[in-house]
């Protein structure tokens, strides 16, 4: 794929009439993206067995790259307008508006989970430790190996990030990165092409070290008493996250729909399978343990190894085409009881999709929750089903529950 031509980027004065135009969503954003947050909350739930068979396990890329692909895709539709509209200064004034909130979302997730499992550990159901599973030992246990009376100033200003919290800090930069982005799109795209290429490969641990450039090497430290980083590194996740972007502000353009690229997708989607946790672990294929052990930084998921990218693109062009145009093909067609079935799913999948940031946040507080559930009733196949559904449950009011907030019924009410 290339960027497309700069000349075909509208002015301001046709960017403002096409604004002024019904936008038609796709489906497929907010589909995808409340997939997502399904599959993230059966992964963050500790001994959820469904989390042996979640995408993951079959590929390199899982769920986070459609998390940060979409929301990518979504911030472009939210904040890049607003830059064509307002210029870049208000443009950035709403995205710097942004980040305070996911903080504050941040440090309450935090808070929130830690009072969670302090409690549970005190109530010495089970006999775990709750907040240890978490290693979380150093805001409770003094040691020698950590600094405890700064723990709390270090979590606030983000120099202590644990690694169960990592994901919504690496939102934040990527998302500090926005301004950057969208000056340099002004002057010339290939330069945003060049920055989002330049700051990936800078923020590659093992190619840095292998040219002798390891000082140099982007990353941030996840606490001042070790050498630990942040699991998610923004510098290199911001290439997926931008890739969205683009393709949504129409940067790149949308790749052509012929069996030929179709067939080309699903090869490299399948041949990664026997290299896959699933064919090391249900195969055992001891070639392909052995490849991963070689060629790890291919696929790290801390930098956001190359492979995952191929893979992830692979797979989303798969679906994307048979979604169909604008997901037409989600739709349900008919009007037997599986077609109606599939009608109410796609709208509550629509909804989850469309209120993420309130679905992720509970995912995260709700799956601890879930793990303590099962270790108190067993994890029997039954059991194990039904406190997922109880986390689905959650998930979906939540979102509902937002949705109907941001509606603002209240000023419909008044209006009337």
């Amino acid at each position: 794929m290339t960027l497309a031509d700069v000349t075909s980027i509208p002015s301001p004065a046709a960017a403002a009439v096409a604004q002024a135009a019904p936008r038609v969503r796709d489906l497929r954003l907010d589909f995808f993206r409340g997939l997502a947050m399904f599959i993230i909350l059966i992964a963050h739930t500790p001994g959820n067995f469904l989390t042996l068979w979640i995408p993951a396990r079959w590929g390199f890329s899982d769920a986070t790259e459609i998390f940060v692909f979409c929301s990518g895709m979504a911030s472009a539709i939210a904040f890049g307008g607003g830059f064509d509209r307002a210029g870049w200064v208000l443009g950035t004034a709403r995205v710097l508006f942004r980040v305070w909130q996911v903080y504050w979302a941040h440090v309450c997730l935090f808070f929130a989970t830690l009072a969670l499992t302090v409690y549970l550990t005190d109530l010495d159901i089970t006999g775990r430790n709750y907040w240890g599973q978490l290693n979380l030992w150093m805001i409770f246990v003094e040691s020698d190996k950590w600094e405890n009376p700064n723990i709390l100033l270090s979590f606030m200003t983000l120099r202590y990030v644990p690694n169960y919290f990592d994901i919504l800090p690496m939102y934040m930069i990527v998302l500090l990165m926005m301004p950057v982005v969208m000056a340099l799109s002004r002057v010339d795209l290939k330069l945003v092409a060049l920055f989002v290429i330049g700051v990936w490969l800078m923020g590659q641990s093992a190619l840095m070290q292998s040219m002798n450039l390891g000082a140099y090497h982007l990353e941030f430290p996840a606490e001042p008493w070790s050498e630990r980083s942040w699991f998610f590194n923004p510098f290199g996740w911001q290439l997926i996250f931008f890739t969205g972007f683009a393709f949504m502000r129409g940067w790149l353009p949308k790749p052509p729909v012929t069996a030929t690229l179709l067939a080309l997708a699903a090869f490299l989607v399948i041949a990664n399978v026997p290299l896959s946790n699933i064919g090391v672990r249900e195969f055992g294929l001891e070639w392909a343990k052995d490849w991963r052990n070689a060629y790890d930084p291919l696929f790290n998921k801390s930098d956001f190894g190359i492979l995952r990218y191929v893979h992830f693109l692979s797979l989303a062009y798969v679906f994307w085409v048979l979604a169909g145009d604008k997901g037409n093909n989600l739709l349900a067609s008919g009007a037997g009881a599986f077609a109606r079935a599939w009608a109410i799913a796609l709208k509550v999948i629509l909804k989850v999709g469309q209120q993420s940031l309130a679905v992720f946040i509970t995912s995260m507080f709700t799956a601890r929750l879930m793990g303590f559930m099962m270790d108190v009733a067993g994890r029997s196949i039954t059991m194990t089903l039904l406190v997922n559904l109880f986390g689905f449950a959650v998930l979906i009011a939540v979102a509902y529950g937002a949705g109907w907030f941001k509606s603002q019924p209240w000023r419909v009410r008044a209006a009337q």
